[in-house]
C-alpha cells in the first residue's frame, strides 16, 4: 500500500482537495492518502518547507510527497522529483526542495519531462500523480524526467552572523495553530554562535533572556496554582523541530492572545539575539 502525502495552499473550502485525492485513487493502485496540510498561505513555499520538513521523517521510507505550493509549470519554475532521505518529493522548483534539504545532499533530482502525456492543467492532478504511480510500482526516476544538475536555493531566508560574532539575525518562517512564532534560528547555529555566552533576544519589543526546553518548563509548579505567574508568560524555547520560537503559555490566538498578535511579529520579521 503506498503512502502518498498532500501538502498544499488549496485550503479546504474549494474541490481542489477532493480532487487531488481523486485523482491519486484512480491513478494510484491502492494508495494511502494523507493530508500534511491544506492551510499553507498561498504561495508560501518557506512555510510549506518547514511543516513538510519536519512531518516527512515520520513517514515509513518510500512515501512520496506531493507539494502544491507554487506549483504551476512556467518556463522559470520547472517540476522536479526529488529522492531523498529514503523519501520522494514532487513539486515545483521554487526553492522549497533546498530548504528540505538544508546542508544535505540529494541521491537524485530530475526535471519531469512527462507534462505532453497529460492533458489535465493542475500540476497536482496530472504530472505529479501520475510520476507517483510510476514511483508506486518502483519505477525509477529516469523513466519520468532528466536529471538536473542544480536546483533553486533560497539563501536569503537563512540567519545572518556579524563580523564580530556576537549578533545573529533570524526572520519568522512560520505562525503556528496556536499562534506561535517560529524562527530560522536553530539550536546548532545558536549554540555554535553563542558558545555558551548569555543573551538576549530582541523581538519588537519584546526581551528575552532565557530560552527554555518546553512551554511548561517555564512554570514553577512548586507553588501554588494560584500564585504561579501562568498567564500571558512570553517564553522562548526550542520546538520539537529544534528552531527558535517565541510563545505565549497557553495562548489562544481567538481569545486570551498569542505571540503573534501580541508581539506584533508578521512573516520575515527579524529576531535578533546578542551574545555578551
Amino acid at each position: 500500500m503506498p503512502v502518498v502525502t498532500l501538502i498544499t495552499d488549496f485550503g479546504n473550502k474549494d474541490y481542489a482537495v477532493a480532487a487531488v485525492k481523486g485523482a491519486v485513487l484512480s491513478t494510484v493502485e491502492n494508495p494511502q492518502i494523507i493530508d500534511i496540510s491544506h492551510q499553507v498561505e498561498p504561495y508560501n513555499v518557506t512555510q510549506a518547507a518547514y511543516i513538510l520538513k519536519n512531518a516527512y521523517k515520520s513517514f515509513p521510507k518510500g512515501s512520496i510527497h506531493i507539494v502544491g505550493v507554487e506549483s504551476e509549470k512556467t518556463p522559470e519554475n520547472d517540476h522536479l522529483a526529488m529522492f531523498f532521505d529514503g523519501h520522494y518529493f514532487l513539486g515545483a522548483d521554487n526553492g522549497i526542495f533546498s530548504m528540505i534539504m538544508g546542508d544535505l545532499k540529494a541521491d537524485k533530482i530530475v526535471t519531469i519531462n512527462i507534462h505532453d502525456q497529460s492533458a489535465i492543467t493542475v500540476p497536482v492532478l496530472d504530472a505529479f500523480i501520475k510520476v507517483a504511480a510510476h514511483l508506486s510500482r518502483n519505477g525509477t526516476l529516469e523513466v519520468i524526467g532528466k536529471a538536473t544538475p542544480q536546483i533553486r536555493e533560497l539563501v536569503e531566508l537563512r540567519p545572518v552572523i556579524n563580523p564580530t560574532g556576537d549578533q545573529l539575525v533570524g526572520s519568522v518562517i512560520y505562525v503556528d495553530n496556536y499562534g506561535n512564532v517560529i524562527t530560522n534560528i536553530t539550536r546548532k547555529l545558536f549554540n555554535e554562535v553563542g558558545k555558551s555566552r548569555s543573551f538576549t533576544i530582541f523581538a519588537r519589543n519584546v526581551k528575552f533572556r532565557k530560552v527554555y526546553e518546553s512551554y511548561s518548563g517555564a512554570i514553577d509548579f512548586t507553588i501554588p496554582k494560584e500564585k504561579r505567574d501562568e498567564d500571558g508568560k512570553k517564553i522562548a524555547l526550542f520546538n520539537d523541530a529544534d528552531h527558535l520560537e517565541l510563545a505565549i503559555y497557553k495562548s489562544n490566538p481567538q481569545s486570551v492572545g498569542s505571540a503573534y498578535t501580541l508581539f506584533g511579529l508578521e512573516y520575515r520579521d527579524s529576531v535578533t539575539v546578542k551574545f555578551d
